[in-house]
């Protein structure tokens, strides 16, 4: 079977992140059909070795890594279950897609490539193909995975979606949850909705530098400027979709005797701050509604307890890499507000190249928190990718692909994560280059997996594979 063929396969086993038991069990029963021996582990990790080639057994050994969950998002009228069915797979020209949903070509290709690789008779020094579960949703496999079986020297991660891009960095990162405390008082006055939508949003990985407008944060702007000149409470307030996110929208409820020079005022606020915000990103919007009146609304100390700590609170770029020309260092990323009974949580992404950058700005939230009256906790963690300056690994995939396809590729850094920090971490000595071919609008109904691309980067595998020593 070729790789085109074992992706149908995987597309054909539901393996959204959180339900990767049935993939993993079809990757270790690939091994046990193929006699190869293999490693899977309770999180559901699979380790298949395979010896080296005739004449290859005293090369460094290579481990190829990609991750077995995807990414399930389907448009509405899509009634698939991703529990359950498999997905609808279609072609355009030189376009592979799933019909309505995601394909799950991040990281399926790299699966697929993998398991091809196992089945051929390519020239190939010893190795180690590794495939990890639920990286999707904070690389969970990965830093369950036991690494003491692995002794590579080299690591070929198939994670990334543009082709002719070789990925040598990339950044750690954490989430940081801020919960302020609430009681509520009953309600006096009327009711107003105010909702700032229309912004551009994006991935806080990929999008951080482009200065997008931040929802919540503008949202919180306003509202704390209409403190200044009227005395109102919030109710409600929500923003955001996830915490490595730029949220695109957020919507508070406030509560207000004067109702109709608030929202005067609001309008006047949004026009002059969302000024420039609309010189690039032209939907911005805030629109003023009246409210069915709540029965309460939170205290003064916490709303200027909030209010106080999104304006000091650091979003955006903090700092760019000294080596890399345009390559964010260190950044963070307000993803979220949410209100319920007893509480406002806000979920903030930071992420730095550096870990120490990472832990001084992590340090810098606590310490925001604890002035403000907030409670700070951390989770989801995980190591930036140092760059290698005496990689062997980048400049020989650099000359293949350059003999290959008569140019040189890009060798780049990221801002956003990869399991490669994970493994750089457990294996300080290991050379690694991240690579794959073009997807487009991955995570998205609309994902789509270039069939041309697939088949060089295919042919650019098996190059490496057979000159790497």
């Amino acid at each position: 079977m070729n790789y085109l063929d074992y992706f149908k396969e995987l597309c054909a086993i539901p393996h959204g992140s959180g339900n990767t038991r049935a993939i993993s069990d079809y990757v270790a029963v690939f091994a046990r059909t193929h006699a190869l021996r293999y490693i899977q582990d309770e999180a559901g990790n699979v380790i298949i070795f395979k010896e080296a080639s005739a004449g290859r057994e005293q090369d460094p050994g290579v481990m190829i890594q990609g991750h077995l969950d995807m990414v399930t998002v389907k448009d509405p009228d899509c009634d698939i279950d991703f529990l359950r069915d498999p997905l609808t797979l279609e072609t355009d020209g030189d376009f592979l897609y799933a019909k309505g949903t995601s394909l799950g070509g991040d990281d399926g290709i790299a699966v697929a490539m993998a398991l091809a690789i196992l089945d051929s008779e390519i020239s190939h020094p010893r190795l180690e193909c590794v495939f990890t579960v639920d990286e999707e949703v904070g690389m969970l496999g990965a830093a369950a995975l036991n690494m003491s079986p692995l002794s590579s020297r080299y690591l070929l991660n198939m994670d990334s979606e543009d082709e002719g891009v070789l990925t040598v960095s990339c950044a750690g990162g954490a989430r940081v949850s801020f919960d302020f405390p609430i009681t509520r008082e009953k309600t006096v006055g009327e009711g107003l909705k105010v909702t700032l939508s229309g912004l551009t949003g994006g991935h806080s990985g990929v999008e951080i530098h482009k200065n997008r407008t931040n929802a919540i944060l503008m949202l919180l702007d306003i509202l704390r400027e209409l403190s200044l000149q009227i005395s109102f409470r919030i109710s409600d307030i929500h923003g955001g979709s996830a915490d490595n996110a730029i949220p695109s929208s957020c919507q508070a409820v406030i509560i207000t005797e004067e109702a109709e020079h608030a929202v005067h005022l609001l309008n006047d606020i949004a026009l002059r701050l969302l000024a420039p915000v609309r010189e690039k990103e032209p939907g911005a919007a805030l629109l003023c509604e009246a409210s069915a009146l709540p029965e309460a609304m939170i205290t003064s100390g916490v709303q200027n307890a909030l209010l106080g700590f999104a304006a000091e609170l650091p979003n955006g770029v903090i700092a760019m890499n000294k080596e890399m020309e345009d390559m964010v260092e260190t950044s963070s990323n307000l993803g979220t507000i949410q209100m319920d009974s007893d509480k406002i949580r806000l979920v903030c992404a930071p992420r730095s190249a550096s870990d120490t950058e990472k832990d001084d700005l992590i340090r810098t939230f606590m310490s925001l928190a604890q002035t403000h009256g907030a409670i700070a906790s951390v989770s989801g963690e995980y190591p930036g990718w140092p760059l290698r300056k005496e990689s062997r690994l980048v400049p020989l995939m650099s000359e293949i692909y350059e003999k290959m396809y008569g140019k040189k590729p890009e060798v780049v850094a990221i801002h956003a994560g990869l399991e490669c920090g994970i493994f750089s971490q457990h294996m300080p000595d290991l050379d690694i280059v991240s690579y794959g071919p073009d997807l487009f609008d991955i995570h998205s109904p609309k994902e789509r997996l270039s069939l041309s691309s697939a088949e060089r980067t295919w042919k650019y595998t098996e190059e490496i594979l057979k000159q790497i020593h």
